[in-house]
Formats: C-alpha cells, structure tokens, sequence
C-alpha cells in the first residue's frame, strides 16, 4: 500500500449557506477515529518546524482551519508532501507515520485530532530511532 494510500487527503462537507461557511467532523464518521485529544498550532512562522516525530498508538488528522501550512509524511521509504490550504481538508496520519509540519503562513491555525489522550512514552522522537523500528517491523 503506498503513502497516499495510508495518508489520506480527507475532503470535508461544507455545509454553509448565505450566513456563512460551516464544517461539520465527527468522529468514526468523517475520520476514521473516535477522537479523544484535540489541539492546535498557532503563531508559528515560515521557518518553524513542528511534529518531527511518530506516535506508536495515535492516529491523527491535521487541519489547517485559517492560513496554511505543509506537513512533510514518511515511512521511513516513501515520503509525501501535503499542503494544507483549506479548512475543508484535512490528511489522515495513522500510527507509526513521521510527520514534520513546517511553512505555516502567518494567519496558520493548524487543527489536530487525536485518536488518544496525551502519553509521551508513546512517540518516537529520533529520526534514526524511527527508521531502525521500521526497518525490524518490515522483515
């Protein structure tokens, strides 16, 4: 299965009329996850680098709900580039993705769900480390 395959690009309803725009996500409907954490980024700038990590447990969505911002997605194998650009969109990251969002424009806000709760102990912060883990799961 390739990248894209397992990092869906997520296109959400608008559901707005003449009063304005409105989206509406649910969880195990609109994304494949029941959501447990939500958080988001903001006030960063175009030289910033966020994530740089992978979670053994998470799955996540991101969201840019205002600006835009690019999330770099790999495998340790293949790598995709997704530019977030707007707030109907979102890219689906399952467990054990890396992700580094970075080029966030300055009016970024960048939405996150969260498949759980908060744990430190479950990401996996060293590139080198991630790559090692992937490379024994793959043989």
């Amino acid at each position: 299965m390739s990248l894209k395959d397992k990092c869906p690009i997520i296109e959400f309803s608008d559901l707005g009329d003449e009063r304005g725009k409105l989206v509406v996500i649910e969880g195990g409907t609109g994304i494949p996850f029941d959501i447990e954490r939500v958080f988001y980024i903001y006030g960063s700038d175009a030289t910033v680098v966020r994530g740089e990590h992978a979670n053994r447990e998470s799955e996540f969505v991101l969201i840019n709900v205002a600006g835009t911002s690019k999330v770099r997605i790999t495998d340790g194998d293949e790598e995709i580039i997704v530019e977030l650009n707007k707030p109907m969109m979102g890219v689906y990251i399952p467990k054990m993705i890396w992700k580094d969002m970075y080029d966030f424009s300055e009016d970024s806000v960048l939405l996150v769900l969260a498949s759980t709760h908060y744990d430190g102990k479950e990401y996996i912060r060293d590139y080198a480390e991630y790559l090692e883990i992937m490379r024994k799961n793959n043989e």
